[in-house]
């Protein structure tokens, strides 16, 4: 069976992203623009992420002037973008916008899966709905030499140490990684 996986990056004092959405503080750190493939999840067939994440993505990887940009980058992944309005797709990708809570939308997300893995980039919102129904199996984090002053939290939630179980800590590069297994509420 697939698992749900939250992997990000995140600033020391837990921003996923500054006041304006962007992730531009990430790519400051020397060697992000390289990152390990050792990080990344594998057996990855979803990708679920929030507006603000999808939409930065576009333009700071130019998708939609580049959409074959988008097929080299995510071969075969289905992605659900969770958002209340209409936004542009790069040709030929496989991109869902869906709208309402996860709860709702996992049985969909999970049968787009199949046996692949499900890989939840972000927001914290997002990351907070996986979390409150249980959903999320491994929460992985690269935290980055980094603060930023605000922005998007990652994850504007309390959720205590009993359900956490830290599998991995290491360097990774500049970076920390710390992956966590995630037990079930209660």
């Amino acid at each position: 069976m697939s698992e749900i996986i939250f992997d990000a990056a995140v600033t020391l004092n837990g921003y996923l992203a500054d006041e304006n959405h962007s992730l531009q503080w990430l790519f400051e750190v020397p060697g992000a623009h390289e990152p390990d493939p050792d990080l990344l999840p594998r057996n990855v067939g979803v990708h679920v992420e929030g507006a603000s994440t999808y939409l930065w993505l576009l333009e700071h990887e130019r998708f939609i002037e580049n959409p074959h940009k988008w097929q080299d980058y995510y071969p075969g992944i289905t992605t659900y973008v969770f958002t209340s309005r209409e936004l542009p797709i790069p040709e030929g990708a496989d991109v869902r916008l869906v709208n309402g809570p996860v709860a709702g939308l996992l049985p969909q997300i999970r049968g787009a899966a199949g046996e692949k893995n499900i890989w939840v980039l972000g927001g914290g919102e997002l990351l907070g709905q996986f979390l409150d129904i249980d959903a999320i199996d491994t929460l992985a984090l690269t935290v980055a030499p980094a603060a930023l002053a605000g922005g998007a939290q990652l994850l504007p939630r309390n959720i205590g140490s009993d359900r956490l179980e830290l599998a991995e800590a290491r360097p990774a590069g500049p970076f920390a990684r710390l992956v966590y297994r995630v037990r079930r509420a209660s």
